[in-house]
């Protein structure tokens, strides 16, 4: 103990303290001898560098007290014993003493650079959370922080190790914190850590943190609970001696060196079964249960005949993890077997090395020295989740949106489906086709085009179950829906889908914009753009200077979501090219202002379909080629096509008439385009049918279909939305749809004034 207390800063020399002070030093010191004792496993040189950190910690921490009135120096140490436990390397103990030193104590990264070398800040530095200043809600504060750490986590796991322990140990004092908080920090570890730590394979730790948060968030209901385990543990602790004895007599008969240990379900694990099936407690059958620990994996399969043989199986509750891993490195046999007096009961079969990392995930990978095991740890323990999450970081600079896409993956269950050659691949419950496809390569995502499960084809959104065969059929053409964003799964997919959109919106609105800049320019009596070249840089710099944009690219996208007006930045740029000695061709002057619109004050664009998000077909009058047309360059929707005599547009012309633009059909458009189209007809058997047959012989394919509610009255609407190719190929469809004889009237929909 006064080796411990020399070590510590010379400010708490206990002469130089009055009593409680003194009481207090003792304590740290305490703490700090009992985490000494567990570094054994670190050579001198190591533990010397702990010892360095705990004596800068405890200065910097000194005079601050926990709310249970210890020394605040106790709470880093309880961090850095738990990750002794996992026996984490000093650097790592190391940044465990100092985490909070950076967020509580004003000392820098530069500081700790200096101190103890860039891995111990960079450590501490992901464990820090950002200055609340820098935010205007405490949402966008916590996501940005969440943010923070999961890609120092995803860099180097020490940090969400460390992480855990600290969360771990500060829900264990919860109980010292005011009440009011216990709601919301209980709610963050069940919702965020807990699923970490179940994500990383650290099921102790996940087990532990579940039962403190239930605690804290329903104190009544935990004590209630509690108490019936115990009463259940009482009247039940002579059937578990009696099967654990059984079972000790027949595996020693049989010479197999099987260790056995009783498992108990945690009471958070009780209280979730019981809500989410609706049972009481009385209904819930497994609570204990064994686990036997063997030498190999043969033994494993091994001692579940022998368990077979000894009671009868619960059908249907047999699950090999060992053939088929957990997402999270899990590896086990399970099997419910019926034990004495009706009780099922729960058997787990695993290896030393599967029950280390079951119990310690990837912490293991410090724990168990065995040969390969750091290989093995590396390729099973959510190291691809890991790398996801740096893969999704690249495409979301949001960290609301990043947030929300991890969210996603960090629920445990999952499902086990096949590739046509068999690899198998595991995903989250409820995962779809496109999941599929994305968890395989983004190209195969991007350009999915329909999929086969089980060799019959589905459709894209269907969610896959265990043991699926699932082919996914790509097309060179195909890109991402933004309808998949509405059931994909996983935040991989959900992210790829969003970043492809983006990009897509962005090269197709630049695109556009070009084209409108362009067209604007001419009717100032220019021919073209002027190129990129040194000649003319000065020119373009002044217009991105007027502009306020960044870059060419940038004010290109601006003018084709129609954030910017293309005629007025075409007349700036006209006076600029007239700086520069450009002066305008009169001729093409005086042809364009005779041929421009008088409703329209920028240039046109031609539509051929092929344009995807850049331009949007107005829902209101659903316009196709061989109608007079006009576009609207919302303000950062890009450009809206309208029918010309359609309501909507005019009262727009009325109201904003400058952000209109000529547009024309191309001469063979490249898609079919959607219209509206209502059909009253005598109600009876097989009318929609034979309605619906007809669009399909006039080749217009329905897209959508409606009707009125009122279906006992004589004559019904039928609404339709179909794609057809043209006005002519529409008026066909109509004329067929009148001869029908069930129909009254074939009209297209008109919107209302």
């Amino acid at each position: 103990m006064t080796a411990v207390l020399n070590a510590s800063s010379s400010s708490t020399d206990p002469r130089l303290l009055p009593s409680s002070a003194t009481a207090a030093a003792n304590a740290a010191a305490a703490s700090f001898a009992a985490l000494m004792e567990r570094l054994d496993y670190l050579d001198a040189a190591s533990v010397e560098l702990v010892r360095q950190a705990y004596r800068y910690a405890d200065t910097a921490h000194l005079g601050q007290l926990r709310n249970s009135g210890e020394p605040y120096i106790t709470h880093p140490i309880a961090v850095a014993a738990q990750c002794a436990n996992w026996k984490l390397d000093a650097q790592a103990l190391m940044a465990a003493l100092l985490h909070d030193a950076m967020e509580d104590c004003g000392v820098t990264k530069a500081d700790l650079i200096d101190r103890f070398g860039a891995p111990v800040a960079e450590l501490v530095d992901g464990l820090t959370k950002l200055d609340k200043l820098q935010f205007d809600t405490r949402e966008e504060n916590q996501a940005e922080s969440f943010r923070k750490m999961l890609l120092a986590m995803a860099r180097d796991v020490r940090v969400i190790l460390i992480k855990l322990a600290d969360r771990t140990h500060n829900m264990r004092t919860l109980s010292d914190m005011p009440r009011s908080k216990w709601g919301r920090i209980s709610s963050e570890t069940l919702e965020i850590y807990a699923p970490i730590a179940h994500r990383l394979g650290l099921n102790q730790t996940y087990r532990e943190l579940q039962d403190l948060a239930f605690r804290h968030l329903h104190p009544w209901r935990y004590t209630t609970l509690s108490k019936a385990v115990s009463k259940s543990r009482n009247r039940r602790r002579d059937l578990v001696q009696k099967v654990q004895a059984d079972v000790d007599a027949v595996f020693a008969r049989m010479g197999m060196a099987a260790r056995l240990a009783g498992r108990e379900k945690t009471l958070y694990a009780i209280y979730q079964k019981m809500v989410l099936k609706h049972l009481s407690f009385a209904q819930v059958t497994d609570l204990y249960g064994f686990r036997v620990i063997v030498p190999t994996v043969t033994d494993c399969y091994t001692a579940l005949g022998v368990l077979h043989q000894m009671y009868k199986p619960v059908p249907g509750k047999f699950k090999d993890h060992i053939a088929i891993a957990k997402l999270n490195g899990y590896q086990s046999l399970h099997t419910t077997l019926v034990g004495p007096s009706g009780v099922n009961i729960e058997f787990q079969m695993r290896t030393e090395e599967m029950h280390v990392i079951a119990e310690a995930g990837v912490a293991a990978h410090w724990l168990y020295k065995a040969q390969d095991t750091e290989d093995k740890a590396a390729e099973r323990l959510g190291t691809k989740w890991l790398q996801s999450l740096l893969d999704i970081q690249n495409e979301t600079r949001d960290a609301a949106e990043f947030w929300d896409h991890v969210k996603v993956d960090l629920f445990p269950d999952a499902v086990y489906v096949f590739t046509p050659k068999s690899q198998i691949m595991a995903l989250p419950r409820g995962a779809t086709v496109v999941d599929f496809a994305y968890a395989i390569h983004s190209n195969i995502g991007n350009r999915t085009a329909a999929a086969k499960i089980n060799n019959e084809q589905v459709p894209l959104r269907t969610e896959l179950k265990n043991g699926d065969v699932v082919e996914i059929i790509t097309t060179p053409h195909a890109s991402p829906n933004p309808a998949w964003l509405g059931f994909v799964r996983t935040g991989r997919a959900r992210s790829k889908i969003r970043n492809y959109l983006k990009t897509l919106a962005h090269s197709e609105s630049e695109g556009l914009g070009e084209k409108l800049l362009a067209q604007a320019l001419r009717a100032e009596g220019l021919q073209q753009l002027p190129p990129v070249v040194e000649e003319t840089q000065a020119i373009w710099d002044k217009l991105l200077r007027f502009t306020g944009s960044r870059s060419r690219s940038e004010l290109m996208t601006d003018l084709g979501l129609g954030k910017r007006i293309a005629s007025i930045v075409a007349k700036r740029l006209m006076v600029l090219m007239a700086e520069h000695g450009h002066r305008p061709d009169a001729l093409l002057l005086t042809r364009e202002r005779y041929s421009s619109h008088e409703t329209v004050s920028q240039g046109g664009v031609t539509l051929d379909g092929s344009e995807n998000a850049s331009v949007q077909y107005a829902p209101c009058c659903r316009p196709i080629p061989g109608d007079a047309i006009v576009g609207y360059l919302g303000r950062g929707e890009g450009l809206v096509v309208h029918a010309a005599q359609c309501p909507v547009a005019k009262k727009l012309q009325n109201k904003d008439s400058e952000r209109f633009i000529a547009v024309d059909w191309a001469d063979e458009p490249t898609r079919m385009f959607e219209t509206g189209v209502i059909v009253t007809v005598r109600n009876g058997k097989g009318v929609l049918a034979r309605i619906a047959a007809e669009l399909a012989h006039s080749e217009a394919d329905i897209t959508h279909v409606d009707m009125d509610d009122e279906v006992a009255l004589d004559t019904v609407d039928l609404r339709f939305v179909v794609a057809v190719r043209d006005h002519m190929h529409l008026d066909a469809a109509l004329r067929n749809l009148r001869r029908v004889p069930a129909v009254l009237r074939a009209t297209r929909t008109v919107p209302p004034e």
